[in-house]
């Protein structure tokens, strides 16, 4: 008995005041240790997901820019006779340059960030003392069933993608998505929008475009075809759409638009009414309907000028003897 009243008596405070240090001394790892290697942990996370962008800005930057001494050109030129030399529009490159520089390292920031963040929550439990070997397999079951059920939003994502990284089409390009033919207004990661000439707006999703045709790429071809009548001058029609091309050429309003000289490819076809002869010139991109309606104006008028007829559909009533004997019956 007079043990346990000396133990919980006024002796009892010297036990327990030396029993503190002692507790600090073995909790120290607990209580400083764990906290600092946690906070290394986010100071490195956080330093290696700014190297990390700076890298990814300056790739984007190099891969997209153009060649070094490049110089900008607002139009393009055209020299000489033939083929010309080829150039797009410099401004409006530069402008979907910055914008598929945005939105593909905009992406990979973002990758970098999920995977960084993973990572260190992940070292973070590992220091805290919490089995990783159950949270990863329960992961893995929910990744796998999210997967599954979100295949056509991955793909969508990564189709998104790839269509900005290949420069396939950008805002203000003239594509045929199949039934979706007209101007981009649009482009992302999941959704392409596409203004069609009547007014409607398309919202297309990205992994469901199997194939795109981009009329404003590289340059355009205004093609014409030509009918004229069986008795026609094959050599005249010819000399007339060359001289019709050489003045359309000729002209300060359309000589901007046109790539290389108007050439007449010759006969395309032989149809029941007349003969086809087909016109064809290279032109700046979304311009080849411009100087189609112009190219096919001035034809007519020259045609009209050399006397070469066009061939149209005609009607003939024939009236002979059978058919006044019917009437006369009748």
């Amino acid at each position: 008995m007079s043990h346990t009243s000396s133990s919980t008596g006024p002796a009892g405070k010297p036990q327990l005041a030396a029993s503190w240090p002692d507790w600090l001394g073995d909790h120290t790892t607990a209580l400083i240790g764990i906290p600092l290697r946690i906070a290394l942990i986010v100071v490195i996370l956080l330093v290696v997901r700014a190297l990390a962008k700076r890298a990814i800005t300056r790739v984007v930057q190099r891969v997209l820019e153009p060649p070094a001494g490049e110089p900008e050109r607002s139009r393009p030129r055209r020299t000489g006779r033939g083929a010309a030399v080829l150039h797009r529009d410099r401004s409006r490159a530069r402008q979907r340059r910055e914008q598929r520089a945005r939105t593909i390292g905009s992406v990979l920031s973002s990758a970098v960030t999920i995977v960084l963040f993973m990572v260190g929550v992940a070292m973070v439990l590992d220091q805290v003392g919490i089995a990783l070997g159950p949270l990863l397999a329960s992961a893995g079951v929910v990744g796998l069933a999210i997967g599954f059920g979100a295949q056509s939003l991955v793909a969508d994502y990564l189709s998104g993608l790839l269509i900005m990284i290949e420069d396939q089409y950008g805002v203000g390009d003239s594509v045929d998505l199949g039934e979706a033919v007209g101007e981009v207004e649009q482009v992302g990661l999941r959704l392409t929008h596409v203004r069609d000439l009547n007014g409607g707006l398309w919202h297309i999703r990205n992994g469901e475009i199997m194939r795109v045709r981009n009329d404003s790429q590289e340059w355009a071809r205004a093609v014409l075809d030509v009918a004229v009548t069986y008795d026609a001058d094959l050599d005249t029609v010819y000399r007339v759409l060359e001289d019709t091309g050489r003045t359309l050429s000729e002209d300060p309003d359309f000589a901007d638009l046109l790539l290389e000289d108007v050439s007449v490819w010759g006969v395309q076809a032989l149809d029941a009414d007349g003969v086809t002869v087909r016109v064809a010139v290279r032109t700046v991109p979304l311009q080849q309907w411009a100087v189609t309606r112009e190219l096919r104006r001035r034809v007519k008028d020259a045609l009209d000028a050399a006397g070469i007829d066009i061939p149209f559909a005609r009607a003939v009533w024939m009236r002979g003897e059978a058919s006044e004997a019917d009437a006369s019956a009748g």
